[in-house]
């Protein structure tokens, strides 16, 4: 009887779509984190290895071929090659676990620690919630183009609702595995252990999500399980955590408000996700208020981009994309507040100083910005600020009046906000301070435009990065002199 259902099991698979039966036993992969509180490491390290070998040497096997092979259409050009992304995905996803497990087994040997309930959440997210957000893809692309169209011909393309959907089942798949492995053969998880997983859960799957949005010749299944592993990883080490409730607030505020820039066209899918990631991280370390300034910088850099957008498109110094900002622009402009906004949280005792420190960063970010976006369409000349000569507009190191002006207003604008709603004491030393850090790391950024960046030694990214972490020094240091 049990053989009878297992061959109906089979027929049926093999009847059915090939996308939607590579999903399935995509997520049926997953379905081995329940069986980690049975196993210890040196068995999933060995049990990875060997499907890895399984899946390299013996591709022609019967049962591999039938299930994970992709049957090209008759007459495609695809009959000419040996390419299988069934076959490649299954294989990277065995090596993504198999790195973990191996990070995992060294670290035995240290004082750090790699928690299997960690490796199974990121497994989870990466099983169960990519599989559910393709099956959303290709039902939409059937959908919008038609049952004949040849499904993996059309470009990587990410909708916003399968992410979403992935998002959701990877928090609620990576906080059931978790609290199942980290659960099993103790009385109980504690109140603390429930809120680190949870909290684990959310930053896994935001940065599953992210990794999946940002187009890239690196397979999903490498990407997603070692980039949620990662974040979660590290955030586990940190042992920083916070209530389910506050976490769910937190993730609900920055995900609508990254879906309103998305929708507004200020931002792609990938900033929308960096944002949330960038929200969540923020408000639980520090306040929701820090979150919200950084999202001003975003305002206002998005409005001042289409701010004579034509005719800086015209003369050739337009931001690409019609002005949409991707993940490079979030994370290079707002990596410094992140770091700042972590140490928070963990160092209280330095509270006022990290505070400084930050209104430091996001006042360069927007004093930058402003700068190069108004500064760019001023009528005079610029100059280079390393030889004072003339330049034509949009050359990096380029520096004008307009666009000085636009930086310390931009910046003043960072510093006015905290004291009109009440968060720090001393409204002019904060604004002195505040307005000085961004608009010296603004122009920072001008000076290492001009050098580094000028002989290729930084990218814009790179430049940003820089700076924003100098206008956050700069402030920090104003603060011990003045306060």
């Amino acid at each position: 009887m049990q053989k009878i259902r297992m061959h109906s099991v089979i027929e049926r698979l093999e009847k059915m779509e090939h996308e939607y039966r590579r999903q399935i036993l995509h997520a049926a992969f997953g379905m081995l984190v329940f069986a980690f509180p049975f196993l210890d490491v040196s068995t999933l390290l060995l049990l990875s290895f060997l499907i890895i070998i399984v899946l390299a040497y013996f591709p022609e096997y019967p049962v591999i071929a039938k299930f994970l092979y992709r049957k090209p259409e008759p007459g495609s050009r695809e009959e000419l090659t040996d390419m299988n992304d069934g076959v490649r995905s299954a294989r990277n996803l065995a090596v993504s676990v198999f790195t973990m497990l191996l990070i995992s087994q060294m670290l035995q040997f240290t004082p750090l620690d790699f928690p299997l309930y960690v490796i199974g959440g990121a497994i989870a997210i990466s099983t169960f919630g990519s599989s559910a957000a393709t099956f959303i893809r290709h039902r939409t692309r059937i959908h919008l183009n038609g049952a004949a169209r040849r499904i993996n011909g059309g470009g990587d393309q990410h909708l916003l609702p399968s992410s979403i959907v992935m998002l959701g089942i990877g928090i609620v798949s990576a906080f059931v595995a978790g609290f199942w492995i980290a659960g099993w053969g103790t009385l109980g998880v504690s109140r603390e252990m429930v809120n680190m997983i949870f909290f684990l859960a959310v930053i896994g799957s935001i940065t599953g999500a992210l990794f999946e949005s940002i187009p890239s010749k690196v397979d999903d299944n490498i990407s997603v399980p070692l980039g949620a592993g990662m974040a979660m990883w590290l955030f586990h080490a940190f042992g920083y955590s916070v209530p389910p409730s506050e976490m769910f607030m937190a993730l609900m505020f920055s995900l609508v408000l990254g879906y309103l820039a998305y929708r507004a066209r200020i931002a792609d899918l990938s900033a929308l996700f960096s944002a949330s990631l960038l929200g969540v991280l923020i408000i639980v370390f520090s306040d929701i208020f820090w979150f919200i300034l950084l999202l001003t910088f975003f305002i206002l850099g998005g409005a001042f981009t289409k701010y004579k957008y034509t005719y800086k498109e015209s003369i050739g110094i337009a931001q690409s994309k019609d002005g949409v900002r991707s993940y490079e622009n979030v994370f290079s402009n707002s990596m410094a507040a992140l770091v700042l906004a972590i140490l928070y949280g963990i160092y209280p005792q330095y509270s006022e100083l990290i505070i400084f420190a930050y209104l430091g960063t996001v006042a360069t970010a927007t004093g930058d910005t402003l700068a190069s976006e108004i500064g760019t369409t001023a009528r005079s000349q610029p100059i280079m600020i390393t030889t004072l000569k003339p330049v034509r507009a949009g050359v990096d190191g380029a520096v004008s009046v307009l666009g000085e002006v636009a930086a310390l207003l931009g910046a003043m604008v960072i510093g006015v906000l905290p004291v009109l709603f009440g968060r720090v004491d001393g409204a002019l030393t904060v604004i002195f301070i505040t307005t000085a850090g961004g608009f010296l790391g603004t122009n920072v950024d001008s000076l290492l435009g001009a050098t580094l960046q000028h002989r290729g030694m930084l990218s814009n990214s790179g430049v940003n990065l820089v700076a924003t972490f100098a206008g956050a020094f700069i402030s920090g240091i104003l603060y011990l002199l003045l306060v």
